[in-house]
């Protein structure tokens, strides 16, 4: 690959995962404390990304796929979705806020699959060329939510406006990378899309054990992504953003270590380790504050590496390694659209709902809330011990 695609594909990620970040771990404090929103209608924002994640495959595998090159298809997306921004920046009643959200979310969405997409479609050899690339994102979340912290921008519609000012410019930006034509095949049926052709791997007790849990422990993430930064700033930790952005680092970190824990542990081990990582953050965040001892609450934050590496991303690696090559695609686009659609969906609302049980007199009982998602971790961690084993045979659909 040219040093210049490089840098191209590079900003582009840089770019998409900055606007991201300027908004979706701050919303929360943003709806708590500017609009006066009631945790139900925290939740409920929450929901959008998931709703979106949903209907994104829909629009990429039957639309953009199809007919347009990738690159304009993401301009486009990435200018209407400043427009929406701007719109949502003005709006103060948190019922309409929901309508803008998730029209700017619809927009969004796609951009995950489109920009991996144009990124894999300059690369000859994408196990070893793609990280290195995708990597800016997370180091594109870490600078911005630092920003957002440096300046106490957490709870301001400045987030939005970020968001807004380079949705336009990566919109503009998107014009100019490398061009990516529509897939040749237009015959994928809407099952291959939603990946509802893997579901022979179901078969497999211990896939049918994994894709549950999936599902159930994206209920915590979703507590996590969109109760922790009212939460630390409840507790009285200072400088939130900057210090959540800790978590994306022990990401990075986390990630590196993957090949080497991969071979000494095994798949069940590193996912166990990753659910019991869940667990402990969660009483982390119960039970630290920010005053007396707020090294809890950090160990709660550096746990994210862990907790997101060690399951998502070691999952998606088992998932790869049972389907085999005839329906890995499929496979995984069935993980994506269960986890970050139907898990993330269910916990964003009933992160809302819990919220609003354990808020008494606009006093809200953290130590409560957190405590729900570490019992629902227990769950699956249980689920997984006795029920899951760690098959050495070959995929049977390769």
């Amino acid at each position: 690959m040219k040093s210049s695609v490089k840098f191209q594909l590079m900003s582009m990620m840089f770019l998409m995962f900055f606007g991201w970040g300027a908004w979706y771990g701050q919303m929360s404090k943003y709806l708590l404390d500017n609009l006066h929103a009631t945790g139900d209608q925290v939740g409920n924002a929450y929901t959008t990304f998931a709703i979106a994640s949903i209907f994104a495959p829909f629009f990429v595998g039957l639309i953009s796929d199809r007919f347009f090159a990738a690159q304009k298809v993401m301009g486009f997306l990435n200018i209407l979705g400043g427009i929406i921004l701007y719109f949502l920046s003005l709006e103060r009643d948190p019922e309409a806020f929901f309508w803008y959200i998730l029209a700017y979310t619809l927009c969004f969405a796609p951009n995950l699959a489109l920009s991996n997409s144009i990124a894999m479609n300059q690369m000859s050899n994408p196990e070893k060329e793609f990280p290195s690339i995708r990597v800016t994102g997370t180091i594109a979340w870490i600078v911005v939510t630092n920003i957002i912290g440096f300046y106490a921008l957490g709870d301001k519609v400045a987030i939005f406006e970020i968001a807004m000012y380079t949705s336009f410019l990566l919109g503009i930006y998107s014009f100019t990378l490398p061009n990516t034509p529509p897939k040749a095949d237009k015959n994928a049926s809407v099952a291959q899309i939603l990946g509802l052709d893997a579901l022979k791997l179901f078969k497999d007790r211990s896939f049918l054990i994994f894709f549950i849990s999936s599902i159930l422990i994206c209920i915590p993430l979703s507590f996590y992504y969109a109760m922790a930064n009212p939460s630390l700033t409840d507790s009285h930790m200072s400088n939130v953003e900057n210090k959540m952005s800790l978590g994306q680092a022990s990401e990075v970190i986390f990630m590196l270590l993957i090949p080497i824990a991969f071979t000494r542990l095994g798949v069940k081990k590193m996912l166990v380790v990753g659910l019991l990582a869940w667990i402990i953050r969660f009483l982390c965040f119960g039970y630290g504050d920010g005053i007396s001892s707020e090294w809890i609450l950090y160990i709660g934050i550096i746990l994210h590496g862990v907790c997101y590496d060690f399951f998502f991303v070691t999952g998606q690696i088992y998932t790869d390694q049972k389907a085999g090559e005839k329906i890995k695609n499929s496979a995984q686009g069935l993980i994506t659209f269960a986890t970050y659609g139907i898990g993330m969906g269910i916990g964003s609302k009933l992160s809302g709902i819990v919220l609003d049980y354990y808020t008494v007199n606009e006093v809200k009982d953290w130590q409560a809330v957190w405590m729900v998602p570490a019992a629902i971790a227990g769950v699956v961690l249980l689920l997984f011990v006795f029920f899951f084993s760690e098959s050495k045979s070959k995929p049977t659909y390769s």
